[in-house]
């Protein structure tokens, strides 16, 4: 725990610290629409993940028309196989790394919504919003951080954003 964490324990407006000692332990969460990750954002997820020794959730939030024939034959699947291929990849590669890692795929006709709906039942500490800008159109991905940003319960890291 951090010293700055540590002189401010006490702080009424804080959770109040679990009487084992311990701490409670919420997971990150590496979030995609569709597409594979930006190699930075699952690096930070990874990170994150390793240096809290917490679960990571790799949730890929496909959308799924609101066809009556769609949900009949399963078969308006707006997701590449190369991209579900590449997004197993990496959780088998975080796997490796000895990091617990759950892989959820979401299918929604709002797959944002589902998203956050995903991290507030995850009691999510940390959302990385992660997915390969330069595989979505400017404006979709625009629209998703905005709604995100809006009704997020967690700390939220974009791609694209930041150093």
């Amino acid at each position: 725990m951090s010293p700055l964490l540590r002189q401010h324990r006490n702080d009424p407006l804080l959770p109040p610290a679990p009487a084992d000692g311990g701490s409670r332990d919420r997971p990150v969460m590496l979030a995609t629409l569709a597409v594979p990750f930006d190699p930075d954002s699952a690096r930070v997820a990874i990170q994150a993940a390793m240096e809290g020794g917490v679960k990571l959730i790799v949730v890929d939030a496909v959308e799924m028309p609101f066809w009556p024939q769609s949900l009949a034959t399963r078969r308006a699947d707006l997701e590449e196989q190369s991209d579900r291929d590449a997004i197993r990849a990496l959780v088998q590669q975080t796997a490796a790394l000895g990091l617990e890692v759950e892989h959820l795929r979401v299918r929604s006709p709002r797959p944002v919504e589902a998203l956050l709906e995903v991290a507030g039942e995850r009691e999510a500490a940390l959302l990385v919003l992660g997915p390969d800008p330069s595989r979505l159109r400017p404006r979709l991905f625009r629209r998703a951080v905005k709604r995100i940003r809006k009704r997020a319960l967690c700390l939220l890291w974009v791609v694209g954003e930041g150093p």
